[in-house]
């Protein structure tokens, strides 16, 4: 039973840190392809790369809140699970 824990204990880590490394990734072309439009739009003479930014940042935010907030360590849904867990390790088995 312990290996399977194990076994489970390390599929949840390896999610979990595979959606933290994929908001880097994110935040990171976020940052250069809005560098890019900046430059371009400042070569321009106009403000028009605020708008994308913008938007896009709003995506952003949203998917940071989902992978450290909702789904991150210590997060709601974690504390949920445990809850559960607990409780459903406190019921007897009726079989």
């Amino acid at each position: 039973m312990n290996c399977l824990q194990d076994t489970d204990l390390e599929r949840l880590a390896r999610r979990r840190a595979g959606a933290k490394l994929g908001w880097y990734i994110h935040a990171g072309v976020y940052i250069a392809v809005n560098l890019g439009l900046a430059t371009i739009s400042a070569m321009s003479g106009r403000h028009w790369a605020i708008f994308p930014a913008f938007g896009w940042g709003i995506g952003l935010l949203v998917h940071g809140i989902v992978v450290f907030v909702l789904t991150g360590g210590g997060g709601a849904f974690e504390n949920l699970v445990a809850r559960e867990r607990r409780q459903l390790a406190a019921q007897k088995d009726p079989w």
